[in-house]
């Protein structure tokens, strides 16, 4: 049998008024300590496609592709949303992500071509194929470590 290694961080939690502390339970701090997660670490996200930019450092991005499974729900609003998180794709840079991503959407307009009911829908899908580019506003090409040289498609 194997034995799964972990690291822990001890942490003290510093107030004001230690009678605070007494309002705290482990449910607020870990939601705390998501909430620091997610401000520091999602770049990126287009409500109207689901995708999702994610930057962790490299010594530890295996760690956080290996917790995407166990996301089953996203709470907003005090209304859970049912979800999964999809990893795609694990690049260097948020540039080689951009490309990837202009790659993939292309490749789901095709599959969807074929599908179309009518000849104006076929043009819109064209037309939204032709349009696939890379637009440098909104993003930023951030100096990262490559993850492999080819940056390989998951």
């Amino acid at each position: 049998m194997v034995r799964f290694k972990s690291r822990y961080l001890l942490c003290e939690i510093n107030v004001l008024d230690r009678n605070s502390l007494l309002l705290l339970n482990d449910r607020v701090v870990a939601d705390a300590v998501k909430d620091a997660v997610a401000r520091i670490h999602v770049k990126y996200l287009n409500t109207y496609t689901g995708m999702v930019f994610l930057r962790f450092p490299k010594m530890c991005y295996e760690l956080l592709w290996s917790a995407l499974p166990f996301i089953t729900s996203i709470e907003t609003h005090r209304q859970k949303i049912p979800c999964f998180l999809n990893c795609l794709h694990i690049g260097g840079t948020m540039r080689t992500c951009q490309k990837f991503l202009i790659r993939y959407n292309t490749r789901q307009l095709h599959r969807m071509l074929p599908n179309c009911k009518n000849e104006e829908e076929k043009q819109q899908i064209r037309k939204a194929i032709l349009s696939c580019s890379l637009v440098q506003e909104g993003f930023e090409d951030e100096p990262d470590d490559a993850v492999d040289a080819d940056d390989d498609e998951v």
